[in-house]
């Protein structure tokens, strides 16, 4: 298949650019390279891919293609609640958009990175795909609003599917240094604290960033009766861990850490566990390898393989509102988050522009 995919140069993209095309489709990326600078280890394979700015998508760069993999979006809850407004145009109204350029374009399969954030605030219950949504986030709240109006879009010509996300982990040529199990491996590598933000309490379900990228290969690859207009929690049931019981699970792993908490953390309101027991029925292909252990030592290696330092860790390389503060103090990005550069000088590149400020 001809997969477009938005997002490509990101966190999960960059590993999920490699498993389609391992499987053999042909991928051409879509993003506006803001984190082209962040890779960790070994650069990923390019790809033909179109520069530019999801909310700029126009019907010519959708032509000619069999399905749509969406995940660009402000990725995280400090960035979205960066800007507000900045949220809404990307992450709900562009999503939005880009569907019905794909509808209108004849693209049968559109795939959603959705999110399990969209729950938010929901104790100690396990949660499948009927529970209702409490986001307390901006970007939680996209999430809910993308997901209606794709549904509405549905018919027999177009066939959306809201891939809901579990908190993502594992290695990726474009590091985050924000998700909850990488950071706590690379605080405790690199200072030798396992530092936790919050009390400890709240629960989250966890996936790696390639058990991510199967199951969405997996989808695209099931009977479109199955998944059309379909919501999957993308993880595994028995994978819902407290923040507290993670850290000590990194304890375990990296010698000589020790357990510590950040000055002013408490509760985190935002604590869900999730069922992905759907996702496992109706599509058998989809089989997660990954365990949170096994990507705890995963980290740690890779850690130890491209020996990351602290000044790395906490700098803008891998934390994303970070780098986009910075690049804005370049002056290379305006507040909407579109780049003050013309396309040619994007086109060769930033990272003569960035280095001063991206080591």
């Amino acid at each position: 298949m001809r997969v477009l995919m938005t997002g490509h140069n990101g966190y999960i993209g960059s590993v999920m650019t490699r498993v389609f095309r391992e499987a053999g489709h042909d991928v051409t990326g879509f993003d506006t390279f803001l984190f082209e600078d962040c890779t960790f280890g070994a650069e990923d394979e390019p790809i033909d891919a179109i520069r530019a700015d999801v909310r700029d998508a126009i019907p010519d760069q959708l032509r000619g293609f069999d399905a749509v993999v969406h995940l660009a979006a402000l990725s995280n809850d400090p960035l979205g609640n960066l800007n507000a407004r900045c949220t809404e145009e990307i992450n709900h109204r562009a999503s939005v958009r880009l569907a019905q350029l794909a509808k209108d374009a004849g693209i049968s399969r559109f795939l959603f990175a959705s999110s399990c954030s969209l729950y938010g605030v929901a104790g100690d219950a396990m949660l499948d795909e009927t529970a209702g949504f409490n986001p307390i986030t901006a970007y939680g709240a996209t999430k809910v609003y993308v997901e209606a109006a794709l549904s509405s879009l549905a018919d027999e010509t177009f066939s959306p599917t809201f891939m809901r996300n579990a908190t993502a982990y594992g290695y990726s040529p474009r590091l985050r240094a924000d998700l909850v199990v990488n950071s706590l491996v690379g605080f405790a590598f690199t200072t030798g604290e396992v530092l936790l933000q919050s009390d400890g309490t709240p629960w989250r379900p966890l996936v790696h960033v390639e058990d991510i990228c199967r199951a969405f290969l997996a989808v695209l690859h099931a009977p479109r009766d199955v998944v059309h207009n379909e919501a999957f929690n993308v993880g595994r049931t028995d994978e819902n861990y407290r923040v507290r019981d993670l850290a000590a699970m990194v304890q375990a792993v990296v010698p000589g850490s020790r357990i510590e908490f950040a000055a002013g953390g408490g509760p985190d309101p935002r604590c869900y566990r999730v069922r992905c027991d759907k996702i496992a029925a109706a599509v058998p292909a989809f089989r997660p390898k990954w365990t949170v252990q096994a990507g705890i030592e995963e980290l740690y290696e890779r850690y130890q393989r491209f020996s990351l330092t602290r000044q790395e860790f906490v700098g803008g390389r891998y934390l994303r509102i970070k780098h986009i503060q910075e690049l804005q103090g370049a002056g290379l990005l305006d507040e909407s988050l579109r780049w003050l550069r013309t396309a040619t000088e994007m086109e060769q590149g930033l990272g003569d522009v960035t280095a001063s400020f991206a080591n």
